[in-house]
């Protein structure tokens, strides 16, 4: 059936929405027609999440109204959304950790469904994956899976409940290119079936490739619509952003130093009592960047999480400077000059519920000049915070907004003010731009090479292959927990990288 486009399935009018210190939308007006997709678009902190979040009813707004097949409505919660046919995939996933992926599909459904017998939504669950290509085990604890599982989760919940708009908050951030294929397939699955999808990306040759239509968003105001025909990756940065974007970058080769960080048959454990992490010998030199390139769940986080002393090490051992740290607790790691940028900001960066300058002195509250004589000087603190803040451009209302209230790139930002900032002189860097818009990708990359610079030994452990081949000084790649080779950068071509990622060694 073709999908009438006069009629629009969302318009949302007028949308202002204010909090303490901060506007962050204003008169904003977005439509979503069925059989289409439409891209919202800006930098971090322009206030897609929030114009969103009013939609599915997290938010109310000041001003302003919502209609849904040109009826006017007043949403009131996510529930009152659900009901009438949209759906959320957030940023920060929505899930019980410790419960089942059915379990976690049958939490709020109610009616006939519920969790004496679960064997209905399994069924369906294999259904709609099957049909749309999701797949994922049913019976699988939420903390089993890896990141991408747990995005597939949930857009399975929204697919389980037939949303018929649904809004889909940085789907890729977590997914490798063959798993954004696979879902390109699917959005086009649902867009042909008459749905509506608003697409919120910071990747523009994603959002190129998916669009029907685009609005760009700035400072909470729509700066610009337009079609991927009439655009281009670098008109939609500088709309974004107020300012030409730099997307290649030429890394000057210099000689490195002596190795900081050695890793020898390191064998670790993963969270099903796999072995995560096979027999791995890497180094890593100062004033070098050793980019690992894999696609998810290979290994990388349990990789990272030894590395810091998160995870124990079965075998094998790990040098900091030519000293075993192998069995070193995470506070002993940073004693010997690591700083850490984990995977899942949220789970293990920062904690939400704290303000942003608790988070960014959340390493270093108890030493000087912090601290003295057992006592916070809060002074100090504000100053130090507000130079971070305003050094890597963390878009906050104030230093004591609750972290968990910014948008996911500014929660990145402060995860790497504070790792970046603490004097160390070895980074182990797990997906620092995931999430984050090109402008401030461009300065994160910015910063990393300022590291390298200063003599700094980095790993860089990254899902974008595009990322790891342009910072990179060498290149390894793992497959099913074990490096399946080491290759210089004149060497890793993203063909051959492409290739030992899918575990093929030979040309």
């Amino acid at each position: 059936m073709s999908p009438d486009l006069d009629v629009p399935m969302l318009e949302m009018r007028g949308i202002t929405k204010r909090f303490p210190g901060v506007v962050a939308n204003e008169g904003v007006d977005f439509t979503v027609r069925s059989g289409r997709v439409h891209t919202l678009l800006g930098e971090n902190g322009a206030g897609k999440s929030t114009l969103m979040k009013i939609l599915f009813g997290l938010y109310r707004p000041d001003e302003g109204s919502v209609h849904l097949e040109g009826t006017e409505v007043e949403i009131r919660s996510p529930a009152d959304a659900i009901s009438r046919g949209i759906g959320m995939i957030h940023q920060h996933f929505m899930l019980v950790p410790t419960l089942t992926v059915a379990e976690n599909v049958a939490l709020g459904l109610g009616g006939a469904w519920g969790f004496s017998d679960l064997r209905p939504i399994r069924q369906r669950l294999v259904e709609v994956s099957e049909r749309y290509g999701l797949e994922v085990d049913p019976d699988a604890f939420i903390w089993q899976l890896a990141v991408g599982e747990r995005q597939r989760v949930e857009i399975l919940k929204a697919l389980f409940r037939n949303a018929r708009i649904l809004v889909l908050d940085e789907p890729t951030a977590v997914l490798t290119p063959p798993e954004v294929t696979d879902l390109f397939t699917t959005l086009r699955q649902l867009r042909d079936d008459g749905r509506g999808l608003v697409f919120i990306s910071h990747k523009l040759h994603e959002v190129m490739e998916i669009s029907n239509e685009i609005t760009v968003l700035r400072d909470g105001r729509i700066v610009g619509n337009t079609v991927p025909e009439s655009s281009s990756r670098e008109s939609l940065a500088q709309m974004m952003v107020g300012r030409p974007v730099l997307f290649t970058r030429t890394v000057q080769h210099h000689d490195p130093g002596e190795d900081r960080l050695v890793v020898r048959d390191l064998a670790v454990q993963g969270d099903r009592g796999n072995l995560a992490v096979d027999k791995v010998s890497l180094s890593v030199r100062a004033g070098e960047i050793l980019g690992v390139a894999g696609v998810s769940g290979n290994g990388q986080r349990e990789l990272a999480e030894a590395i810091f002393g998160l995870r124990p090490v079965e075998s094998g051992g790990i040098d900091i400077d030519g000293v075993p740290a192998d069995s070193l607790a995470p506070k002993a790691v940073r004693s010997k000059g690591m700083a850490y940028v984990p995977e899942e900001r949220m789970r293990d960066g920062v904690i939400g519920e704290f303000t942003v300058a608790e988070n960014l002195v959340l390493v270093d509250h108890g030493s000087p000049p912090y601290t003295r004589w057992g006592f916070l000087r809060f002074g100090a603190i504000r100053k130090q915070c507000t130079k971070l803040v305003q050094r890597y451009s963390v878009k906050t209302p104030m230093l004591e907004t609750l972290t968990r209230s910014l948008s996911g790139g500014n929660i990145q930002k402060v995860v790497i003010a504070r790792e970046f900032s603490c004097g160390a002189e070895i980074l182990v860097v797990s997906q620092p731009t995931r999430g984050i818009d090109v402008g401030a990708a461009e300065y994160v990359h910015e910063q990393l090479l300022g590291q390298r610079a200063a003599g700094a030994a980095i790993l860089l452990i990254s899902e974008d292959l595009d990322e790891v081949l342009q910072m990179s000084d060498r290149v390894a790649v793992i497959f099913r927990g074990q490096i399946m080779d080491q290759l210089p950068r004149s060497e890793a071509t993203a063909m051959r990288v492409g290739r030992l990622m899918m575990g093929l060694k030979a040309e």
